[in-house]
C-alpha cells in the first residue's frame, strides 16, 4: 500500500475501496458536531467570564482561546472531508476524488499544539500551588505539550508506509504525554489542599475526566495497527471510530475540562467573598 505515499489512512481506503454513504456521512457529521460544540463552549466562557473574580478570569479568557481555535480548525477538518471524497454514483460509494485535496489529520495537529498548553497552562490560574513553582509547572507544562504534538504528528505521517517510524514517533511523543500526566496529578493534588471541599471534589473529578479524555487520542492514533493494517480497523469502521474518538475526546478534554475549571473558580470566588455584579472594594 504505497499509491498515496505518506498520507493517512482515511485516503487509502477512499482510494481503494470507498466509503458507504453511513460511514462518510457518520464522519461529516461527527466533525459537524465537534466543531458545533466548540463555538456553543465559546459563548458559554464569554457569558460566565464575570461569575468568576478577577483573579480567577485568565482561566476562562484561554478557554476562550481554545475554542476559538479549535472551532475554527475543526471547521476546516470538516470542509477537508467533504472536499476529498466524490460520490461515485455507479458503486453507491464515496471515492477519493482525482485532483482534490486529500484528508489530512494535521489540521487536529495544529489545533492541538495551539490548545494543549492553554488547556494546561489554565488551570495554573485556578488552583494554588503549595510546594511547586509556577514558572517551572508552566515550562514543563509547554515543553512537553508541544513536543507532545510535534512529535505526534510527525508519526501520523507514516501509520501507513513504515510501522517502525510510526512507532518510534509515537513512543516519543508518549514520553511527553506521561509527564504531562505526572504533572497534572502533581498540580491537582496541590490545588486540593486548603480549599472547600466542593472545590476539591471537583478538581477530583477534573483528573478524571483529564486522564481518561487525553487516553483516547493514543487510541486514536494507534487505531490502523489495533488488530493490523491488513484487515482489522484497516476499513471504514476504523476511520468513522478514529474519528468519533478524536471528537469524543476534543469535547471532553476542552469543553466540559474547562467547564468544571469554572466551576472551581465559581466555588473558590464564591468562598472569599466575591458577588457577580457587586461593585469592585476600594
Amino acid at each position: 500500500m504505497n499509491e498515496l505515499g505518506n498520507a493517512t489512512f482515511e485516503n487509502y481506503i477512499g482510494l481503494n475501496d470507498g466509503y458507504t454513504e453511513m460511514a462518510y456521512q457518520m464522519v461529516a457529521h461527527t466533525l459537524t458536531l465537534g466543531y458545533a460544540v466548540m463555538l456553543a463552549g465559546l459563548f458559554y466562557f464569554i457569558l460566565t467570564i464575570k461569575s468568576v473574580a478577577p483573579k480567577y478570569r485568565i482561566s476562562s479568557v484561554l478557554s476562550v482561546v481554545v475554542m476559538v481555535s479549535a472551532f475554527l480548525l475543526l471547521f476546516a477538518q470538516a470542509n477537508n472531508w467533504t472536499s476529498s471524497f466524490v460520490f461515485d454514483k455507479e458503486s453507491g460509494l464515496y471515492f477519493l476524488g482525482e485532483g482534490e485535496d486529500m484528508f489530512n489529520n494535521g489540521y487536529r495537529y495544529l489545533n492541538w499544539l495551539i490548545d494543549v498548553p492553554m488547556l494546561l497552562f489554565q488551570i495554573l490560574f485556578v488552583v494554588t500551588l503549595t510546594k511547586s513553582k509556577f514558572t517551572s509547572i508552566r515550562n514543563q507544562f509547554w515543553f512537553s505539550g508541544a513536543g507532545m504534538i510535534i512529535t505526534g504528528y510527525i508519526g501520523q505521517f507514516y501509520e501507513v508506509t513504515d510501522f517502525y517510524a510510526f512507532a518510534i514517533w509515537g513512543a516519543i511523543s508518549t514520553l511527553f504525554f506521561i509527564h504531562i500526566l505526572i504533572l497534572m496529578r502533581r498540580v491537582i493534588k496541590e490545588g486540593q489542599e486548603g480549599i472547600p471541599a466542593e472545590a476539591s471534589k471537583v478538581l477530583g473529578g477534573i483528573w478524571v475526566l483529564f486522564f481518561i479524555s487525553w487516553m483516547l487520542y493514543p487510541g486514536a492514533y494507534l487505531m490502523p495497527h489495533l488488530l493490523g493494517i491488513e484487515g482489522g480497523f484497516f476499513n471504514e469502521a476504523g476511520v468513522v471510530g478514529r474519528q468519533m474518538t478524536y471528537t469524543v475526546a476534543d469535547v471532553a478534554s476542552k469543553v466540559i475540562y474547562g467547564v468544571m475549571l469554572t466551576q472551581v473558580a465559581q466555588i473558590m470566588s464564591k468562598s472569599e467573598g466575591y458577588v457577580e455584579g457587586a461593585p469592585a472594594k476600594a
